[in-house]
């Protein structure tokens, strides 16, 4: 039987593949204009990119800690919360992305994704077994 924080964080990186395909299928449709969302290089585009791109990024982390957490089996309640951190950065992230690319002031958000994800490598490393 698979422990379910694995179970969970393995599925969280598959759907976290599968939004990067979709966003990505969805944003394609409209790189092909030069003047889309400002033009390639606009604050907009770049932003919209970064939260395709960071659907793949931390749908990774989210299989290198079920990976790390199966191996070396974390201690448990940092294991926990370092899960719930990872999945709160891998959905803040892209959210906080497409939001600012929308309303610039909402770049304010950023810093929830970046500290969940500082609070799961955090947990990672103290969990490990000595």
């Amino acid at each position: 039987m698979t422990d379910p924080i694995v179970s969970l964080m393995l599925r969280a990186g598959w759907i976290g593949m599968l939004c990067g395909v979709l966003s990505g299928a969805l944003i394609g449709l409209f790189f092909h204009r030069d003047d889309w969302m400002g033009g390639y290089d606009s604050f907009r585009r770049r932003l919209t990119r970064l939260g395709h791109i960071s659907f793949f990024g931390l749908g990774f982390v989210n299989f290198f800690f079920a990976l790390t957490h199966h191996a070396v089996h974390l201690d448990a309640a940092l294991a926990r919360f370092g899960a719930w951190a990872f999945l709160i950065g891998a959905v803040s992230m892209p959210t906080s992305c497409f939001l600012t690319a929308w309303r610039k002031p909402l770049r304010h958000l950023f810093p929830i994704p970046v500290v969940s994800v500082a609070a799961g490598i955090v947990c990672t490393l103290l969990g490990w077994p000595r």
